[in-house]
């Protein structure tokens, strides 16, 4: 490990969180040296914790998003919990939540009230919808949202829509309410003044779908939906060849497309019909061409596809699984891979993307439910009296 300083060393962040979203920001804040006290439940927890149990006995969802974060847990519909938080709250820096719509106002944790004893406090509330709106008290899970941004229209087959296979929305809002907390934090270096940050995983979605949203611009048509094919590239997606094997690979220009002909299906009159000449024509006559090129890779094996393709310079991939990821020999050789702590022993835990010559990113452990409560109520300035009480209350 390093001495160096990290981006958040002395942050202090006071996360009322569950399910993805904001333990995915929470996570990335501490991974840059932010202290993250997550506050959970007395006895169960974050509910994320009982997903499954897929991560030797642990739960995937929350292996991957709670690592480096000490756990606090308090029952906040008492007041002596609700005082444990308060003075929690004097000595933090961010608050992030993403409590059920309402749940925040009904604790007596409004935005103005808590801004008025704690000025310096950047709050992020992460929600299905926002704060206003017709659409605002209403649930939302991550595939809910994908329904409701569009994601589910431009995903799947022509016959079937399909929702992503990992929780996007989710990450989405994550990822926005992350880098809009990092914005705030700088901004207050310069204004002392903390922050309200709303992140409603439909606008993040919803950003997400830049592309598909300018494409139907004016009431034009939709792209269709294509499977693992590229929606309006052509040939760009998923081969099946002789042996098998799937490869996945995609042109991008004119010169990608006669290399393909000539250094790959090795056809040269393809590259003179006329029903292929540019991406408009190729996918006016889509189902033509992928006969030809069906026809071609029924004699080749992935290996030699994927050779050919190399020498012709066009991008390709092989089709992984999750174990081919596991194993992924570009991860090994950039040493991805890191181990962290947990109750069920050491676990591998991938580096966060981005590396910096500047830092080292805290790879810490994932937290048993209230591991650090004594700990932390001791910073309070509790004692052990205090805290017994509190326990026998229930309050923590």
């Amino acid at each position: 490990m390093t001495d160096r300083m990290r981006p958040l060393d002395g942050v202090r962040v006071v996360s009322l969180e569950q399910a993805i979203a904001a333990p995915y920001c929470t996570r990335m804040l501490a991974d840059l040296g932010a202290r993250v006290i997550k506050v959970e439940r007395p006895g169960t927890g974050d509910f994320a914790r009982d997903y499954d149990r897929r991560a030797r006995g642990l739960s995937s969802h929350f292996v991957w998003t709670n690592r480096g974060k000490e756990s606090l847990t308090l029952d906040l519909k008492q007041a002596a919990a609700l005082s444990v938080l308060d003075r929690l709250l004097a000595g933090a820096d961010v608050l992030v939540q993403n409590l059920a719509p309402g749940a925040m106002d009904r604790l007596g944790l409004a935005h103005e009230a808590l801004a008025s004893r704690h000025p310096r406090l950047i709050r992020c509330d992460i929600s299905g919808y926002g704060s206003s709106g017709p659409y605002r008290d209403r649930k939302a899970y991550d595939l809910l949202i994908q329904a409701e941004a569009g994601f589910l229209s431009v995903t799947g087959t022509p016959e079937s829509p399909s929702k992503a296979g990992i929780s996007v929305a989710d990450i989405a809002a994550g990822v926005t309410a992350h880098s809009q907390i990092l914005a705030a934090l700088l901004l207050r270096a310069r204004t002392g003044r903390g922050a309200r940050i709303e992140v409603s995983m439909l606008e993040a979605l919803a950003e997400w779908m830049g592309f598909p949203l300018y494409y139907t611009l004016d009431g034009a048509p939709a792209p269709a939906r294509s499977g693992a094919a590229h929606a309006s590239i052509h040939p760009y997606g998923p081969f099946r060849t002789g042996d098998g094997g799937t490869v996945m690979l995609g042109l991008q220009n004119e010169r990608e497309w006669q290399a393909f002909c000539h250094g790959v299906m090795r056809d040269a009159a393809l590259a003179e019909d006329a029903r292929f000449a540019g991406n408009a024509a190729r996918q006016q006559h889509r189902e033509a061409l992928q006969q030809r090129i069906d026809h071609c890779l029924s004699g080749l094996r992935a290996d030699e596809l994927q050779q050919r393709l190399d020498q012709a310079q066009i991008a390709n991939a092989r089709v992984n699984d999750l174990a081919g990821l596991w194993s992924h020999a570009q991860l090994l050789a950039r040493e991805r891979w890191h181990t962290v702590a947990s109750a069920a022993g050491p676990l591998p835990a991938l580096r966060p993307p981005g590396d910096s010559d500047a830092f080292e990113f805290r790879m810490a452990g994932i937290p048993a439910v209230g591991e650090h409560t004594q700990a932390i109520l001791g910073e309070l300035g509790l004692d052990d009296t205090e805290i017994a009480g509190l326990r026998a209350s229930g309050a923590v």
